[in-house]
């Protein structure tokens, strides 16, 4: 039940946070587990009325956390544009977060939040 209260919220936020950042359809899909892109294009059409995975949600989150974090960190056109920039860091190794996110899956996102709360000064 809660689930499905939260589905059609997150997928709105998700689609909107995809778009700021200037993610492809096939990132944007990535970062959502790497569903199907009729599924995603279900997704969007019609958020209200889906009931998304704990998965899936978890990811959504993450995203979310990722966004906060940036634009605190950044604030403005950087913090929009850091996942789509190649990256030196150590943890991605020349890599754009997003593709690191993505080949990590969700192991991968919450490291990224994880760094991203250190560098605002949380935990």
């Amino acid at each position: 039940k809660v689930r499905e209260q939260l589905s059609g919220s997150a997928i709105k936020a998700f689609i909107k946070i995809a778009g700021q950042w200037d993610l492809s359809e096939a990132q944007a899909r990535g970062l959502l587990g790497g569903i199907a892109s009729s599924t995603f294009h279900a997704w969007k059409s019609e958020p209200q009325k889906q009931k998304l995975s704990q998965d899936t949600l978890l990811r959504i989150s993450l995203v979310l956390g990722i966004y906060k974090a940036l634009h605190i960190y950044f604030g403005g056109k950087w913090a929009d544009r850091w996942v789509t920039l190649q990256n030196r860091g150590p943890m991605f190794a020349g890599a754009k977060p997003v593709d690191y996110m993505i080949r990590q899956g969700q192991p991968g996102m919450f490291q990224v939040r994880r760094m991203l709360d250190a560098w605002r000064g949380g935990r």
